[in-house]
């Protein structure tokens, strides 16, 4: 066991969690990442401890009695911006968690919530997260909360990575209203650091924290500085009215939420703005400026393809998605003619009524889960092998497709690609 103690750090698969996870490693810690995917996480830490855990079901204190034996500390970094689930996550796990810290005598947590926890956001979001804190405050343990503003970092997830294609559009920037909304950024790394200080026995307890930066900023200066790092020509910025932002993040939430959903504008209109000085006299260092870390880590050639690409992965995936509901549905209309000519060379003819609504049903719902992105990679599997099959009867019965002037089968291999494509853009974890 290292020196320093064993530390607990629930959703240490997520964003910030890695980095802490990792921190606590540099520091001389002993971290045990409570994550829901154990190989992947595995594979990024090989040398170090993980548990099984989901947040959205683990919401009983005698599932944690047994994962908190040999604990010394625990920091929760777990968080979703919504979702059926978020309740769980946000409030009922971390109340169980912190009455069985009580009965194994973890004295220690460090409570990762948001700036913007507050009722008044009109979030569940916010609302859960104030829950959790009210609930930790009443506790005999030595808590601590940590209500950060905007967390961000060049490898960037979840918000900061809709802000950072904002700031990849090509030759324009559109930003939420005016851009006027305010934030005091805090790069991850010093977030990190700050909960790893804060962890030692001597650091204060009892006590909530806004880490943030040294600088208050609005979103399009936020944006803009983005921009310059990626090394992007100035842009002509286009203000999106609010009423027009609210409307796209409602067809958002209906397609599958996310980074841009209605949760997440009305946290941006609620405000996330911090004291930076305050906070820095309160944890015994100053957070670098956005700027100072952007200089210190030069953009790459990926950073410019997440940019471009984090807007075009929904229109891919739409296009994909409903292009097979399309081809399903026209299927419906196939002659009987049509259908047996595709059929009559491998002997299924005379099942060719009920194979044709077979295949279209299959269609539609391979274009349903591309819609809902249920696992890509087996879906991208599925793809290949229908239109593989697809491809080899139509060329055993019409081969001249091949030489169609409109290349109704040499299309095939961009649809494939497009597949391959999004199944890669999808596996965003």
């Amino acid at each position: 066991m290292c020196s320093q103690g064993r530390v607990l750090v629930l959703g240490a698969g997520g964003f910030i969690g890695r980095h802490v996870f990792a921190a606590l490693i540099d520091a001389g810690y002993e971290p045990v990442g409570a994550v829901r995917r154990t190989r992947e996480f595995t594979r990024m830490f090989p040398d170090h401890s993980c548990i099984d855990c989901d947040m959205s079901k683990d919401v009983t204190p005698d599932v944690w009695l047994e994962r908190l034996q040999g604990v010394d500390a625990v920091v929760n970094c777990a968080g979703v911006l919504s979702g059926r689930h978020s309740h769980a996550v946000h409030v009922d796990t971390p109340a169980a968690l912190a009455t069985a810290c009580a009965q194994v005598g973890v004295r220690r947590v460090i409570h990762v919530s948001a700036i913007s926890a507050n009722p008044g956001a009109d979030t569940d979001y916010a609302r859960q997260k104030f829950q959790a804190e009210e609930d930790l405050r009443a506790r005999d343990l030595d808590w601590i909360i940590l209500r950060p503003s905007l967390v961000y970092a060049e490898g960037t997830y979840g918000g900061t990575s809709v802000l950072r294609g904002l700031a990849g559009f090509p030759g324009f920037v559109p930003l939420p209203g005016d851009g006027s909304q305010w934030f005091s950024p805090i790069h991850v790394e010093d977030l990190a650091r700050c909960i790893v200080r804060l962890l030692s026995p001597t650091s204060p307890s009892r006590i909530a924290l806004e880490p943030c930066g040294p600088d208050s900023i609005t979103l399009r200066t936020f944006v803009l500085a983005w921009r310059s790092w990626l090394g992007f020509d100035s842009p002509w910025v286009v203000a999106i009215p609010m009423p027009v932002v609210r409307s796209i993040a409602r067809i958002a939430d209906l397609l599958g939420g996310g980074p841009l959903s209605t949760t997440a504008v009305r946290q941006l209109e609620f405000g996330n703005a911090g004291d930076g000085g305050a906070f820095a006299n309160a944890i015994g260092f100053a957070p670098l400026p956005m700027r100072a870390w952007l200089a210190r880590r030069p953009s790459s050639v990926q950073d410019k393809w997440h940019a471009r690409l984090y807007f075009l992965r929904p229109l891919l995936r739409w296009t994909l998605g409903f292009s097979w509901i399309a081809a399903g549905v026209i299927g419906t209309l196939a002659s009987k003619e049509s259908v047996d000519l595709v059929l009559r060379p491998v002997g299924l003819e005379n099942a060719g009524d009920t194979l044709k609504w077979l295949t279209c049903l299959l269609d539609v719902g391979v274009g349903s889960l591309i819609l809902t992105r249920q696992r890509p990679w087996v879906m991208l599997g599925v793809q290949l092998a229908i239109v593989a099959s697809y491809t080899a009867m139509i060329t055993m019965a019409i081969p001249s497709l091949w030489l169609d002037p409109y290349g109704a089968l040499v299309k095939n291999a961009v649809f494939l690609a497009l597949a391959a494509v999004v199944a890669a853009l999808e596996d965003d974890r």
